[in-house]
């Protein structure tokens, strides 16, 4: 054996131990988080050039042929109960808004609320969370109930980096509207359920002076809660089930793409909704996620073991390895490296790649494509 093959061997011997290393690490830290790294659900949005009739009814020929999303599951994924009312809804998209169908099956149809920006999840409803530029910021929340009620809210964090909602944020140019197969707040018949469309306009989804109108390829996160209580008939009228200290029990939370917490506040667990093109078919996005979504996963990683971290000693840590995370990774065949800067009441994440744009990350959870 020559000293250059001794060499390559050594060289091949030790990647092959760091993999290893590597995989092991990775499956380590991970362990516990199972629920926060399930693949989010996907849905290719087709393109329209005619808006549809917004009824509620989901009934003219643009819908048609749009296919359905998946039946919606519980907030927490498989391994809570599957709901008992099924949820299902569909999107297509032109130049100026996203356009959004939805189905609920409900035997008992009631709301509350009849004023705009009122709590509505008070109500049972409908909620869609939308994160165009898919970085954990400045994203849009809109609610409705079954007699077409709206409630619109901006965040600029999620609440868990101490922000709260926008209140006077209005969705501008909103268009809403809901059909009711049954007769709502009459408790001595049986519903079917409720059917709703919405337009959002992208002028209404930015907080500057842009517009950005997506083009196909373009992918955004998104996600679609349904809140349910639990009611019984008292004196003709709906009353929520209560606790045994007068509590109204909590709400069911379902939810299209699975959040693994019940918290519908972590933008980096929504599904992703891509913009095709007419000729778009299929409601599953089933082309590989692009190489930084899998990336980003091993910041989020990193994320989840610092907040962890600093709730159990009051401050953060200084290395990745006090987070028992390796800073070198194979993903595919390529290798990451992550850095972390770090003090007691801050850090920020950095991950790279040979060839691609660095990504970033830091305690707000704001996350950043650095692209040079």
């Amino acid at each position: 054996m020559t000293r250059t093959t001794s060499r390559s061997a050594l060289f091949l011997l030790l990647a092959a131990q760091l993999f290893q290393l590597s995989q092991a690490a990775a499956q380590q830290t991970f362990k516990g988080l199972e629920p926060l790294f399930t693949t989010p659900r996907q849905y290719t949005a087709a393109f329209t050039d005619k808006a549809p009739d917004l009824d509620g009814k989901i009934s003219d020929q643009v819908w048609a042929n749009v296919p359905w999303s998946q039946s919606f599951v519980d907030i927490e994924g498989s391994t809570k109960p599957a709901p008992f009312y099924n949820t299902r809804c569909k999107m297509i998209w032109d130049k100026k808004y996203l356009y959004i169908a939805a189905e609920l099956q409900e035997e008992h149809l009631w709301a509350n609320v009849k004023n705009h920006d009122e709590v509505i999840f008070q109500d049972n409803d409908f909620e869609v969370f939308l994160d165009p530029d898919n970085n954990g910021y400045q994203y849009f929340e809109i609610e409705m109930n079954a007699i077409n009620t709206v409630w619109e809210l901006f965040l600029s964090k999620p609440y868990r980096n101490e922000s709260g909602p926008l209140m006077s944020w209005d969705a501008a140019g909103l268009r809403t509207a809901v059909k009711a197969q049954g007769t709502i707040n009459k408790a001595k018949d049986k519903d079917r359920g409720w059917t709703l469309e919405m337009a959002i306009p992208y002028s209404a989804l930015n907080i500057g002076d842009q517009v950005k109108v997506p083009e196909p390829g373009d992918l955004w996160r998104i996600n679609f809660s349904r809140v349910e209580w639990d009611t019984e008939i008292k004196d003709g009228r709906y009353v929520k089930l209560k606790d045994a200290s007068g509590k109204n029990l909590p709400e069911r939370n379902w939810v299209w793409s699975p959040q693994g917490v019940i918290n519908m506040h972590y933008p980096e667990r929504w599904g992703y909704l891509k913009f095709g093109t007419a000729a778009s078919a299929d409601s599953t996005y089933t082309a590989e996620l692009p190489y930084a979504e899998k990336q980003k996963q091993y910041l989020w990683l990193c994320y989840y073991r610092q907040k962890s971290y600093q709730q159990q000693h009051g401050r953060y840590a200084g290395s990745l390895q006090e987070l028992d995370i390796l800073p070198a990774f194979q993903l595919g065949e390529e290798w990451n490296q992550i850095t972390m800067e770090a003090t007691n009441h801050q850090f920020y994440l950095s991950l790279k790649a040979e060839g691609r744009p660095e990504i970033t990350l830091n305690q707000d959870g704001l996350l950043q494509v650095l692209i040079k």
